[in-house]
């Protein structure tokens, strides 16, 4: 059975720390002899520009889908600007 796992890169150095992350869940499941698939999103301020919002709708849409998610370091903004994504996740997630 292929099992899929949201991953949700983050920013700054969030995409370098999800991807190693990533490559040792990979080798686990490699060893296991099971299946799993990605769906890998951005979030965080560089999608803002592109999206609108730190936390676009289709991967709160896809961590409800897969049920499991991983995700990597994202900028909080400090007084104003967007809503963290991690408070943006719990509310949207009910955590």
């Amino acid at each position: 059975m292929l099992h899929k796992i949201t991953l949700i890169r983050g920013d700054g150095s969030g995409p370098e720390l999800i991807e190693q992350a990533k490559r040792a869940i990979d080798k686990a499941i490699e060893i296991c002899g099971k299946g799993l698939e990605w769906e890998i999103f951005d979030a965080g301020a560089d999608v803002v520009a592109k999206e609108g919002t730190p936390l676009p709708d289709y991967v709160i849409d896809s961590v409800k889908r897969n049920k499991v998610a991983l995700k990597g370091p994202v900028t909080t903004p400090l007084g104003k600007g967007f809503r963290s994504v991690n408070v943006e996740l719990r509310k949207k997630l009910d955590l």
